[in-house]
Formats: structure tokens, C-alpha cells, sequence
């Protein structure tokens, strides 16, 4: 799982050891993160160069967040079962080689197809990096300071994206932002094999096929409609097929999930409002993040003819915030619990989204700046204290499952804020996409809005007071 071995044995390496290990898995946690986002500020070059609509270049990012999101939980379980570093090493391999695949591509179907397959590297990725780290630290204090680093390289991944794409399309063009992953993915390889310990639970769990193909499928047509109803209509017969089965696989996966002895994902941990809160906000706050970086591209490549590199640094406030703060969270979090950075997170969203609810063609750079930072910073505050309510309370058995959980939710959010924002603007004329986006801004706000209800929900009832 996620976290699993929460409860390592001692551990026989060095503290520079121990600190090297983190610093080879924070590298691949940092290069999946990075392309959750960096294809965003490529996607108008992308299209120009393919021949596609906004629609198709949707699923070149969803292609890759939807099988991520799908598989997080399955690959923490078979590296505790066959070894996290062979896992891990075969994660990198498979990101590695989808890149170049990528890169390549001749057409939208090749880039998606192979998109798709850089999501199932991905997925051996995250999870079982972040499962290494925790067993090569067994000292707790040790252990909190290495996650709170982890916590700051995935937030500053992130938001690093578009800046980094940004650069690398106006210097080598869109296939650039595939072609940079394989000499990072060599040097991973190689530290991996000389400094990372090859380690496993010691009672791995079983898995959990049914339940694995039922959430795979679930997610696909989810998604899948959100990106396609406006096109075919969401109310035509195609529609109204997909909303069955998307019915009938929810069905299923729930009847699945509660009848195994070790399920793919523990639906009794839904029943603790502040885990279901919590994952929830973490949702809310990818799909606002990934709403502002889509709506971001499309505005200021089309509307104002912003180059790649150009509209890449209008996002440096939000990673300079998120950048910031994500480490100050941490901190609050370990001496205030996670109430009061949920509260900053939930603020600075709903602000950040109300300060674009009137975009217009000449709206000031300032304000959208000002925007993007204020979108940064609620980034920031809001992943520490997400992960920490999903995971107070429980047992070491089931904190990895229910990080594992929140995860997934961060990364079905990337998928459902694209689609979304994707759906507002399709078909819009440059002219009108600034007032095409603007529920988008809406939707940001009401995102953060949520975190602060995420925020009375993180803490006992005895304790929440203002």
C-alpha cells in the first residue's frame, strides 16, 4: 500500500544512507508530479502540431492522471508482495520508455495510448517510493521530517510543471517535455541499484483483481463522459448508456469491496467523517489546481497570445506559494493540528478563484498573478493537513490504505478538473474564452469553500471551536 510497514524494523543504514534513499525517491516522486502538470502549457502547441481540438488534447493529460489514479493502490501492494525496489525499478523503466514513446508519437492515439502507459509506470512510482522511504527510517522523528520533505517536493512538482514545460517548448518544442524524462529516469535507475535497500511487508496482502478491473472501468467512464457529453450530448443515448454503466460498476465495486476479506480500498474507513472529508477535500483541491492551470494555458496562449515560456511564468507566484507554504503547513500541522492550515487553504483558494470571476480580455496581469499566487498558497497549506486527518485516528494497519485512498482522490481530481475545464471552454472562439472560463473561477472557489468544511471535519467535535 501507500505507507505500509508504518511500523518498519530498525534499520541498518547510515543516516547519510537513509538520507540518500530519500533523496532517489523524492527524484522519481518529483518527475511524476512534474507531468501530472507539464503537459498543460504544451497542450495548445501539442494541438497545432497533431491537428486537435481541446476535447482530444484533454485526453492526453487525463489518459495518464486516470490510469495513475487507478492503479496507486494495486502497485503498493505488489511491491510489498515481490519487492518494493524491483517494483520500483520497473516503474522507471516503463515511465522511461512510454516518454520516448511520447515523444515519438505520430498521432493523438499513439499519445494517448502511450500517456496511458506512462500512468502505469507512474503508479509503481508514488506509492512505492514513499513505502521505501518509510521503512529505510524507522525512527519516528526521523521518519516525520523525511515525509514533511516528501510533502514539499510533491507540492513544488506540481507547480513546477508549467514553468518547466514552458522553458523546455520554447527552447526544443512540445516533444521536449517528453524526451527530458529519460536521462532523469537513467540517473534514477542507477541510484536506485547502488544506494536503495530491496525490501517487503512481511505479511503482504492479497489482491484484489475484481475489485481493481470494477475501479479501472469506473473511473474511465467517468471521466470519459465528462470530457466527451458536451460533444455527444448529456442527454443522448450514448450518454444515457455510459450513466448505466458507470451505475452498474459503482454497484458492483462497492458489493465487490465489502464482501473480500482484504479489499482493494476499505470502504468502512468512509464511515469516519473526517476521512471522508478529507478525501474529499483532497479532490477539491486538484480539481482546482488543475482547473486554474488548464484555463491559465488556454487564456493566455489563446486569447492573449502569450507564448509557451511566457504563460509557464505567469504560473511562477502559485509554485513560489506553493513552494512556501507547503513546509510551513507541516509545521502548523505538527503544533496546531490541521485545522488552522485547512482554514488558510480553504481562504486563499476561494480567493484566488473570486479574484478571476470577471476575466475579461484585458485583465490585468497584477490581478491574475495576484490570482495565481493566492491559488499557490492554498496549495501549499492544504496536502499536510489533508493527509494527516485521512490518517489520524487509525491504526499503523490502516494508515497506509488510507493514505493510499487520498492519493487516488488527489489524482481523480487532476482528472475531473481538466475535464471540466475543458468542457467550459470546447468550442469556445478565442475571443470568448475568458467569459467561457469564468465559471471555471467559480468552481476554484467553491473548491476552497469546501476545504473549510474539510477544516470543521478534521478535528473531534469537542475541539471545534473557532
Amino acid at each position: 500500500m501507500l505507507a505500509t510497514s508504518l511500523a518498519a524494523p530498525p534499520s541498518p543504514l547510515s543516516a547519510r544512507r537513509r538520507w540518500t534513499v530519500l533523496t532517489v525517491c523524492a527524484l522519481s516522486m518529483f518527475l511524476v508530479g512534474v507531468d501530472t502538470t507539464i503537459v498543460n502549457v504544451g497542450l495548445p502547441e501539442i494541438g497545432h502540431g497533431l491537428g486537435v481540438d481541446t476535447r482530444g488534447l484533454e485526453w492526453v493529460v487525463n489518459a495518464y492522471t486516470v490510469v495513475l489514479a487507478s492503479l496507486l493502490i494495486v502497485s503498493g501492494a505488489l511491491a510489498d508482495r515481490f519487492g518494493r525496489r524491483r517494483v520500483f525499478q520497473c516503474g522507471l523503466v516503463v515511465f522511461g520508455l512510454a516518454s520516448v514513446a511520447c515523444a515519438l508519437a505520430p498521432s493523438l492515439g499513439v499519445l494517448v495510448a502511450a500517456r496511458a502507459v506512462q500512468g502505469i509506470g507512474a503508479s509503481m512510482l508514488s506509492p512505492v517510493a514513499l513505502a521505501i522511504v518509510v521503512n529505510a527510517m524507522p525512527d519516528p522523528r526521523e521518519r516525520a521530517r523525511a515525509i514533511g520533505v516528501w510533502a514539499s517536493v510533491f507540492g513544488l512538482s506540481m507547480a513546477a510543471g508549467p514553468v518547466t514545460g514552458g522553458a523546455l517548448i520554447a527552447a526544443f518544442g512540445w516533444r521536449s517535455v517528453f524526451w527530458i524524462n529519460a536521462p532523469v529516469v537513467v540517473v534514477a535507475l542507477v541510484l536506485v541499484a547502488v544506494f536503495v535497500p530491496e525490501s517487503r511487508a512481511k505479511r503482504a496482502r492479497r489482491l484484489d483483481l475484481p475489485g481493481q478491473v470494477l475501479l479501472t472501468v469506473l473511473l474511465c467512464l467517468f471521466v470519459g463522459v465528462l470530457i466527451e457529453g458536451p460533444r455527444i450530448g448529456w442527454a443522448s443515448p450514448t450518454a444515457l448508456v455510459v450513466y448505466a454503466l458507470i451505475t452498474a460498476a459503482t454497484a458492483g465495486f462497492v458489493r465487490v469491496e465489502l464482501r473480500r476479506s482484504q479489499p482493494l480500498m476499505d470502504l468502512g474507513l468512509f464511515r469516519r467523517p473526517p476521512f471522508a472529508t478529507a478525501v474529499l477535500g483532497a479532490m477539491a483541491v486538484f480539481v482546482a489546481l488543475n482547473v486554474s492551470l488548464l484555463l491559465n494555458t488556454l487564456y493566455l496562449q489563446h486569447t492573449r497570445g502569450w507564448t509557451p515560456l511566457a504563460t509557464g511564468a505567469a504560473t511562477l507566484p502559485m509554485a513560489l506559494g506553493a513552494t512556501l507554504c507547503a513546509p510551513l503547513a507541516g509545521s502548523l500541522v505538527g503544533r496546531l493540528g490541521p485545522r488552522r492550515p485547512l482554514i488558510l487553504a480553504g481562504a486563499f483558494t476561494a480567493a484566488g478563484g473570486l479574484c478571476l470571476v470577471d476575466l475579461g480580455q484585458d485583465t490585468s496581469v497584477a490581478l491574475i498573478l495576484i490570482a495565481y499566487l493566492l491559488i499557490g498558497v492554498g496549495f501549499g497549506f492544504a496536502n499536510a493537513p489533508l493527509t494527516n486527518t485521512a490518517v489520524s485516528g487509525l491504526p499503523p494497519s490502516q494508515a497506509g490504505v488510507a493514505g493510499a485512498i487520498t492519493s487516488t482522490a488527489r489524482q481523480v481530481g487532476a482528472a475531473v478538473g481538466i475535464a471540466v475545464a475543458g468542457g467550459l471552454v470546447a468550442g469556445a472562439e478565442r475571443a470568448g474564452l475568458a467569459a467561457a472560463s469564468r465559471p471555471g473561477w467559480l468552481l476554484v472557489a467553491a473548491c476552497g469553500l469546501f476545504l473549510l468544511v474539510a477544516a470543521r471535519a478534521s478535528q473531534p467535535t469537542a475541539a471545534r471551536t473557532l
